[in-house]
């Protein structure tokens, strides 16, 4: 499993195609599993839903997604990350096709369950890709594999387009073929992993069932699993929610909106390169503290609702409007994108860092709690959409969940300091890498 450092850049060795085309393979089913941000709008019309009802639409395959995560992760470590990849695209990719033949809302969710397959490739792809490499690359590689999140930027970018001229219908059937296509590219450009290789060759047997979830008894999974939920969960929440949302605020045709959209999907998906590069560097912890300090301005700025006020002055009342304009949206969002983008990095360089040789197990929970933040927020924004009357209480909820997160992760890691004064050179070399959060 030693590689040179150059592998990472090629295309000419195993380990160096197991990423590339892992990382692709991932952007496709990002782009399936983000969907029904741009068709779910059309058939809120084609429906008369409410937002309650778009909410749950858009969130479902979110949760199966997040689900799956789980035992598709343990599949991976039994199995090897090749053969459940492929099978789980392939699987995704005829469940989005059969998307056209559904026609009253309750065919819809259960179709959007099928759909949400395409997510689960991510807790399979995180452990195969993490088998080639060794720990002080794992950082930048998983962070490249999960650039992958820039296929919601896909979406938004083109289907809106292909919304328009061909209908919803066409955008299920051109995702679900491109995936499919995506799945024979990468079961025949890829090899298994070495962890899988040597276990054939040694004739050794898979880890039992026990020994594989046995790490999901440490308190320190559950926590990386809850920063996950904001970093990771609110980024997919958001990429549901922001079409719908500026075409309420903004008024926005669905192609401007999808657009826009994307440009808060975008460096909350490249950069998360980016963020595996720092956490090798500078600490999986710093990059958290970033994350949410910088997330919790950016969340308490875009919750503020536009307003006119009017202070009774001393020669009579003075009138006053706030309100943030597109331009200004655009960028606070750039920005929340940008430090939620390099804290999901973060969260998985402890993952590969604390737990080796159960990254799927664990990587697949940390990833379905990440998920069902995707699951669950959308449902939430539209529930206090409809009882606020205020489309900007969806940041006001995301303000109050990264404060809490902050203040928790704070308090942990000052208790950890306080509980061992004197840690070991290996100990506090871990720290730096995965930083004991």
């Amino acid at each position: 499993m030693r590689t040179q450092e150059s592998s990472v850049l090629t295309l000419s060795t195993p380990e160096g195609r197991a990423l590339w085309i892992s990382t692709i393979a991932f952007t496709a089913c990002f782009a399936v599993w983000t969907i029904f941000a741009i068709i779910g709008i059309r058939i809120k019309e084609q429906l008369g839903l409410n937002e309650a009802e778009f909410g749950l639409l858009a969130g479902t395959p979110i949760l199966t997604g997040s689900l799956a995560r789980v035992f598709l992760g343990v599949w991976t470590d039994r199995y090897g990350g090749r053969l459940v990849f492929t099978l789980n695209m392939l699987a995704a990719a005829v469940a989005t096709a059969l998307l056209v033949f559904a026609h009253t809302y309750p065919q819809m969710l259960v179709a959007a369950l099928g759909v949400g397959l395409a997510g689960g490739s991510f807790a399979v792809g995180i452990a195969y890709v993490s088998r080639f490499f060794q720990s002080r690359q794992q950082g930048t590689v998983l962070g490249i594999f999960g650039a992958g999140n820039v296929g919601a930027a896909v979406t938004k970018f083109i289907a809106p387009f292909v919304l328009v001229a061909w209908g919803w219908h066409a955008v299920a059937l051109i995702w679900a073929a491109i995936l499919a296509v995506m799945a024979v590219v990468f079961w025949f450009t890829t090899t298994d992993d070495p962890a899988l290789v040597e276990r054939r060759r040694t004739g050794a047997a898979p880890k039992a069932y026990g020994m594989e979830f046995a790490p999901l008894k440490d308190i320190r999974v559950w926590r990386f699993s809850l920063y996950y939920f904001f970093a990771f969960g609110a980024f997919v929440a958001l990429a549901l929610w922001l079409p719908r949302y500026l075409i309420g605020v903004y008024g926005f045709d669905i192609e401007t909106a999808g657009m826009i959209a994307a440009a808060y999907s975008i460096p909350a998906s490249i950069f998360r390169a980016y963020g595996g590069v720092l956490s090798d560097r500078i600490g999986a912890r710093a990059v958290m503290y970033w994350c949410f300090g910088v997330s919790a301005i950016a969340t308490l700025a875009l919750s503020l609702p536009t307003a006119d006020y009017v202070v009774h002055g001393t020669h009579g009342p003075i009138t006053a409007h706030f309100e943030i304009s597109p331009v200004l949206f655009v960028g606070i969002a750039f920005v929340l994108g940008f430090f939620m983008s390099i804290g999901k990095a973060a969260v998985y360089k402890h993952v590969a860092s604390y737990y080796p040789d159960n990254v799927g197990s664990v990587g697949g929970l940390v990833g379905m709690i990440g998920g069902l933040g995707g699951f669950i927020l959308p449902i939430a924004f539209g529930i206090l959409n409809q009882a606020t009357g205020l489309w900007t209480s969806c940041f006001m909820l995301l303000f109050v969940i990264v404060v809490t997160l902050l203040v928790w992760m704070h308090l942990s890691i000052r208790s950890m300091e306080k509980g061992a004064p004197k840690a070991s050179g290996s100990d506090k070399a871990l720290a730096h890498i995965g930083g004991q959060a």
